[in-house]
């Protein structure tokens, strides 16, 4: 693909997460139309509403979107499969892990501290889960192939103690467990917000940066080392990033599956292989889908909502599926 046609798409993409973004926070229990603002005194119930409420649920559901999909975009692209996915790892399970023992066992702390206790869990258990990895990485000689075996051994292991310790809870812990394991964007707020931007913002343009090294990458390591590139520093600097993309997400979020699955394939078939394109073109297909699915799973049932989790595991489930039958039908070709 042409870089002015790559171009234009990621224009197109500009437009319509404004368009998503101006429809997601006029959309609700209660309807806020832009020209219903204007009207309005700053005061009032209507702008209260859509500066502490909607915007940063609209402004959250936009970074950990991005987070997701870029991350998902790496994954993909180190490992060379369209099925790599940012729980591939095991980060999402240690972050899991992790909130599953602050809500089992939770510590006597002062009601502030106690709110945003699964948050700091779920990022304690991210970075520690990266820290494990490569740890036990260094035993794989640099192989990705036999990192990817790790992490698959971790997310059973995590897995295990999360069902041992969800057999262990009460009624109540068992319930707000098995919500954050579906994923929401309820929670959000200013703090949250400004923590995912500071964290998740440099992350992205510091990966942008390597957009060149990923396209080296996918010539095999062999020729990416041939060609000069520093394969193995590459590949633990991008892995580290990718780790702090989810780690940052799921703290906030809980663990919302497949976006960084199914948001990098789309745009291969848009925008083509190339990462210089690819990744900004993830970055904003990603902050639209959730920002859409998460719209939808506070509309469609109100006054409930439902889990944004479920929403994208609805779309991405088929996906992966369909991904499985193509690939092996392509196999026997």
């Amino acid at each position: 693909m042409s870089n002015a046609v790559a171009l234009r798409w990621l224009w197109g993409m500009i437009f319509m997460l404004l368009m998503a973004l101006v429809l997601a926070a006029s959309q609700g229990a209660v309807s806020l139309s832009l020209r219903q603002l204007w009207l309005q005194p700053l005061d009032s119930m209507e702008w209260q509403i859509w500066l502490t409420i909607r915007l940063p649920r609209v402004l959250l559901a936009i970074l950990i979107g991005m987070a997701l999909a870029v991350s998902g975009c790496v994954m993909q692209g180190l490992f060379r499969n369209p099925l790599a996915d940012p729980g591939l790892l095991g980060i999402s399970s240690g972050a899991g892990l992790a909130v599953a023992l602050a809500i089992i066992m939770p510590l006597s702390l002062p009601a502030l501290l106690a709110l945003w206790l699964p948050m700091a869990a779920a990022f304690a258990g991210s970075l520690l889960t990266t820290l494990l990895i490569f740890s036990l990485s260094r035993l794989a000689y640099g192989s990705l192939s036999r990192l990817l075996l790790v992490g698959i051994a971790l997310n059973a292991l995590c897995g295990s103690a999360v069902g041992v310790l969800s057999w262990l809870s009460n009624d109540q812990q068992l319930r707000q467990l098995s919500l954050w394991g579906m994923g929401s964007l309820s929670q959000a707020q200013w703090p949250a917000v400004i923590l995912c931007a500071v964290l998740i913002l440099p992350a992205l343009v510091m990966i942008c940066r390597f957009a060149a090294r990923l396209n080296l990458l996918q010539l095999g390591e062999e020729d990416a080392h041939y060609a000069g590139m520093d394969v193995a520093r590459a590949q633990r600097l991008l892995l580290i990033l990718s780790a702090l993309l989810v780690g940052t997400a799921v703290s906030v979020s809980g663990i919302i599956g497949f976006v960084g699955l199914v948001v990098p394939h789309l745009m291969r078939f848009l925008l083509g292989s190339d990462h210089r394109w690819l990744l900004p073109g993830s970055a904003l297909a990603g902050a639209i889908l959730l920002l859409i699915a998460d719209t939808l799973a506070r509309t469609l049932v109100i006054p409930a909502e439902m889990p944004v989790g479920l929403l994208t595991s609805l779309l991405g489930g088929p996906w992966f599926l369909w991904q499985v039958i193509r690939q092996q039908r392509s196999a026997y070709v």
